[in-house]
């Protein structure tokens, strides 16, 4: 047996032992398995500050074991043969087009990537996994180990997903140099877990606050007392406010030298002095940490988002539901996704409007856990419109009980592709035709993603004659993405029908290329 055939066998038993109360939805995956030959995957450029530590392990499907190398690879960078990590530190600003190269029993594979070392980075929306959503409150060192080793196990790894992020809980007292906060019983080795996680060729992220406390009520990054001691017996256990005394730099550093690579933010109102100050603070600390605020960013000061942050969110908490309204705080997929447009001009490389986190697979704000309410269709809109947005992919579920209707959605590298596009533009909706929202994004290959969207309760057959209508013109090449195959070129004519099959809640979603 092939080694290849053996893990495919073993993981068909993990998902059989995991996935054992989850509905068959086999008759909806789109996506066609990845071939044996090696496939790289994942952006075509990656964006690292002068003297920062250097992590990216090359994404690449097929049979294992696959040898890496980087062409023109820059000094002062490393390229494990093995597993393709390449790690180091460039000190020279840039601009350096390299090689990728894999290479297994089945074949080989190219691609050309560009590293850019300068002040930007997030050069590509992050991709990764965010523990709320599964295990909020009762998260903990083996559970965070456990997602990012199961993030490997299955795959998720050679499609470009890499943060594993903490959310809120895992603070514990200031006793740290400066008064840095160090983490609860629940962590007891946060720079062993860091390390860990990049072994794996993975990186890590943490959650803070500006507030005293957190909304998880753990101590956040102010206090009244210039300690930064603060007790929940000290009257208002709700310390939703800042405190007399920082400590965003001892914190910062502190996050450096654990070896984080992403924070999450997060209070209300966002406003621009605190985001300032953090994202000074961690520029100062030696090392590139992804900067994420949450939770809804007022519109207003959408360009100071753009210039000091990394990502914010662009509305409250999602939960998985389509259209059924939820708590004050609470958006449900449908209400998210459609309401994007006014955030498209902030979007770009180094700094993504956020619409929260993912809610496919298995969630729940806590251990008891249930799969998502979406139906497989809404799934679909859901990872859609998230990729034509431009947006942070961050996975919400329990990483240990993927099944292989939610990996098939997470894994397709062409519907990625759209995602992680080097010209990071964010879609925007173009046409509405009945029921049908259709959105348009422009590539970097100068072809544009198109991608129409069912807001009905039963499907629609979408037919139009000429490109022009939805802003494409000439002739085209066109890819259905989902299914990863080449349709029949079209060209803007009366003679030409373009047909669109879109199930209930639904999305379809095409790449158009000028023919030559």
């Amino acid at each position: 047996m092939t080694p290849r055939f053996l893990s495919f066998f073993l993981l068909l038993a993990c998902f059989q032992l995991r996935a054992a109360d989850t509905p068959d939805y086999s008759s909806f995956i789109r996506t066609p398995p990845a071939p044996d030959s090696p496939r790289i995957n994942g952006p075509d450029i990656f964006g690292v500050r002068p003297g920062s530590p250097f992590l990216y392990t090359i994404p690449a499907t097929g049979d294992r074991p696959m040898t890496f190398s980087v062409g023109n690879r820059p000094a002062g960078l490393s390229v494990n043969s093995t597993n393709g990590q390449i790690t180091g530190k460039l000190k020279k600003r840039g601009e350096y087009d390299v090689v990728f190269q894999a290479k297994n029993a089945k074949g080989e594979a190219e691609k050309k990537f560009r590293i850019v070392c300068g002040d930007q980075i997030a050069l590509t929306p992050p991709m990764g996994w965010n523990s709320w959503n599964c295990w909020s409150a009762s998260v903990d060192q083996k559970k965070v180990s456990e997602s990012a080793q199961a993030m490997v196990s299955f795959g998720l790894i050679n499609h470009g997903w890499t943060y594993i992020n903490i959310d809120d809980t895992w603070q514990g007292e200031r006793t740290g140099k400066d008064h840095a906060l160090q983490p609860n019983q629940k962590f007891p080795d946060l720079k062993a877990l860091c390390a860990e996680i990049h072994r794996l060729g993975l990186k890590a992220g943490i959650y803070s606050t500006p507030w005293i406390t957190s909304y998880a009520l753990q101590a956040g990054g102010s206090s009244d007392n210039p300690d930064g001691s603060w007790s929940k017996t000290m009257g208002n256990q709700k310390h939703w406010r800042f405190g007399k005394y920082a400590f965003t730099q001892a914190d910062a550093n502190q996050w450096a030298a654990w070896g984080f690579d992403y924070l999450k933010y997060d209070w209300n109102p966002i406003d621009v002095a605190h985001v300032k100050a953090m994202s000074v603070a961690l520029q100062k600390s030696g090392r590139d940490i992804v900067f994420s605020l949450s939770n809804n960013s007022p519109f207003d000061h959408a360009a100071d988002w753009a210039r000091w942050a990394n990502c914010w969110r662009t509305g409250g908490d999602i939960f998985d539901s389509w259209d059924t309204p939820g708590e004050f705080w609470q958006f449900n997929v449908s209400e998210i996704a459609f309401s994007q447009d006014r955030w498209a001009p902030y979007a770009g490389p180094g700094h993504w409007n956020d619409p929260d986190m993912l809610v496919v697979g298995y969630v729940g704000w806590g251990p008891q856990l249930h799969l998502t309410r979406l139906t497989p269709d809404e799934q679909y809109t859901h990872i859609t419109m998230w990729c034509m947005l431009s947006a942070p992919l961050l996975i919400g579920c329990d990483l240990n009980r993927l099944d292989p209707f939610t990996l098939n959605l997470l894994d397709n590298d062409e519907v990625l592709a759209i995602d992680q596009d080097a010209l990071g533009e964010q879609a925007t909706r173009v046409a509405t035709v009945g029921a049908v929202d259709v959105y348009l994004k422009d590539l970097e290959d100068g072809g544009k993603a198109a991608a129409f969207f069912n807001r009905s309760s039963v499907p629609v057959n979408f037919e139009f004659r000429k490109l022009d209508f939805i802003g494409i013109h000439g002739h085209q090449r066109v890819r259905d993405l989902w299914r990863q195959k080449d349709l029949p070129d079209v060209a803007n004519s009366l003679n030409n029908l373009f047909k669109v099959n879109i199930a209930a809640h639904s999305a379809e979603l095409y790449k158009f290329t000028a023919a030559k």
